[in-house]
């Protein structure tokens, strides 16, 4: 159990007569990439919601971090990491200035904040772009920016949503190499995506299909599963069995 950073069983929630996630069931490992797969409507952001310590379920459990997703939702809150596709920094405010807030935000000292301020714009780059706003920053670099700042309280997990839609290919792989690296430093990767070819460079992923996990096997492992060549054909042959 202590090497592991998610673990749910039966996890459920029900909206009135309808069941958004139903009975899921999986474990994530410390420094792990877990891919969260699924179409729309199927559940993901759901499950993603509860969590992060925002959505109660209606039955089963889970721990994050160690914690207990119904009693310890604020012990969850101060030890992971979030970021959407819809970008979710201030574009009013300059590169530096969303740096500093969310540090803020994140309960850092100032010391912290100015570290941190300065080995981030270093990292990425953006010291030339530290006062523009944010609003003037390319897609891709917004993103790699909210990716960094999310993970700038040194949270033990990361919630990634859909992180690289509407980004071109090669600012998508830049991407990744991001999160590679924050694995590599023992942060759990937990995103769901739309690309499949995304899917590929996850350790393990999991397949929701009407709020029902379908398949859940490292990437080699699915495609032997159902004798495909891609996660596309994987993909595509659950949605088949489905109609």
């Amino acid at each position: 159990m202590n090497n592991y950073s998610i673990v749910t069983k039966d996890l459920t929630k029900r909206f009135g007569s309808f069941t958004a996630t139903d009975a899921i069931t999986f474990e994530v490992g410390q420094g792990e990439i877990f891919g969260f797969l699924g179409a729309n409507g199927a559940g993901k952001t759901t499950a993603m919601r509860m969590l992060c310590g925002l959505l109660k379920p209606s039955s089963g459990e889970a721990k994050v971090a160690g914690y207990d997703i119904y009693t310890q939702t604020e012990q969850i809150k101060k030890r992971i990491g979030y970021m959407s596709q819809k970008f979710s920094l201030y574009e009013d405010l300059t590169v530096k200035e969303n740096i500093r807030f969310y540090g803020g935000i994140y309960g850092l000292s100032n010391q912290q904040i100015k570290e941190k301020t300065h080995a981030l714009l270093d990292r990425l780059q953006l010291e030339k772009e530290a006062r523009q706003l944010v609003s003037s920053l390319p897609l891709g670099w917004k993103q790699k920016l909210s990716f960094s700042i999310a993970l700038l309280h040194d949270p033990s997990i990361v919630f990634l949503d859909e992180p690289t839609g509407g980004v071109d290919p090669i600012t998508r792989r830049q991407f990744w190499d991001l999160i590679y690296e924050s694995a590599d430093k023992g942060v759990t990767i937990f995103v769901t995506t739309h690309y499949m070819d995304e899917a590929e460079y996850c350790n393990r992923i999991s397949i929701m299909v009407d709020g029902k996990i379908k398949a859940l096997d490292t990437p080699a492992g699915l495609k032997k599963q159902f004798n495909a060549e891609s996660m596309n054909d994987v993909f595509l042959q659950l949605a088949r069995a489905k109609s």
